[in-house]
């Protein structure tokens, strides 16, 4: 039997040739790529590099700072002096302190949920065939373009104890006055309920992005299988939600948190304490009491306290969505 000499296939040189290429250049195809990388990352950095530098500026060099200072006991003139964290250690036995801590998870506790609950079922409502759509979501639009302290301003107008519109109209029916300024309670529903209207603008805005991503293909699905409008809500519109729920409740508890226009014009923390927040309180300790130390502690303890929230809520969201 003889043998037979097999032709390497066609192109089997080339192919060898182009597998051996850069072994034959003496590396230099290597190095050009990485020219090219470095070239790529110098750009990179030079686009975003001046945000860095703002950032830096403007966040990282406060909150070092203010950790430093929150070290020290000074009135915010001259040298303070250096205490460690003996101001720390006065907030564990501060009264006040803890109540401003209670009223702030107290508020965050009412305000989130209540707001998301009331933008959602608004979005839903006006992304729905309703006549003068366009005016009604203008109407509930317009206190996001009102500043804080404006809001506040017309929110003690209208339930002020003694002129406020509340207090004649329930006065014209025979209820009686509230005393919003003078009682813990009221003073601190007044609060909530201002804050309410100035948010759930912002919160039925975002709803009504997301809502409006939703293909209708999957309600029409929806109906054909039989599933009724409490079903698709529930089965459909909520989970699609999803991001814009988790941006709207990170967003809504770090406002929650460093709240401090609204209540302070209403009710500038009183009475007794009742509606003090953190801000608040750390205002005070810082400007009336001229302690910026101790103010300083009270925002490095509350910037914790948002940070740690988020983190979780991070983590609790990248762990449903691996699940899902």
């Amino acid at each position: 039997m003889t043998d037979t000499a097999v032709a390497p296939p066609h192109g089997g040189a080339a192919a060898t040739e182009v597998a051996d290429a850069p072994r034959a250049s003496n590396g230099k195809r290597p190095r050009e790529r990485s020219r090219r990388s470095l070239n790529e990352t110098i750009a990179a950095y030079s686009f975003f590099g001046p945000n860095l530098v703002v950032i830096g500026m403007f966040l990282l060099v406060p909150v070092v700072w203010a950790i430093v200072i929150s070290l020290q006991t000074t009135d915010g003139f001259g040298s303070g002096e250096f205490v460690g964290a003996e101001n720390y250690q006065t907030l564990v036995n501060d009264a006040d302190f803890w109540r401003a801590t209670f009223n702030t998870v107290l508020f965050t506790a009412i305000i989130v949920p209540v707001s998301l609950a009331i933008g959602l079922g608004l979005a839903v409502l006006l992304n729905s065939v309703l006549p003068a759509r366009p005016v009604l979501r203008t109407i509930i639009i317009v206190p996001m373009v009102i500043s804080g302290v404006a809001t506040g301003l017309m929110g003690e107008m209208v339930f002020d104890q003694n002129t406020g519109i509340v207090n004649r109209f329930l006065e014209a029916v025979g209820v009686g006055a509230v005393s919003w300024q003078s009682e813990g309670g009221p003073a601190f529903a007044t609060v909530v309920l201002v804050t309410l209207w100035w948010r759930i603008g912002f919160n039925m805005v975002i709803y009504l992005a997301g809502l409006q991503s939703i293909g209708p293909h999957l309600y029409e699905a929806a109906r054909i299988d039989g599933a009724g409008a409490w079903a698709q809500f529930r089965n459909i519109t909520v989970p699609m939600l999803g991001p814009s729920t988790f941006f709207l409740l990170i967003m809504n508890v770090i406002y929650s948190l460093k709240v401090f226009d609204i209540v302070y014009v209403l009710t500038g923390g009183g009475p007794g304490n009742s509606t003090s927040v953190l801000v608040t309180y750390a205002y005070e300790t810082g400007f009336v009491v001229r302690n910026q130390g101790y103010a300083a502690a009270i925002g490095i303890v509350l910037l914790v306290l948002t940070l740690l929230f988020t983190a979780a809520q991070w983590k609790l969201s990248r762990t449903r969505d691996l699940v899902e």
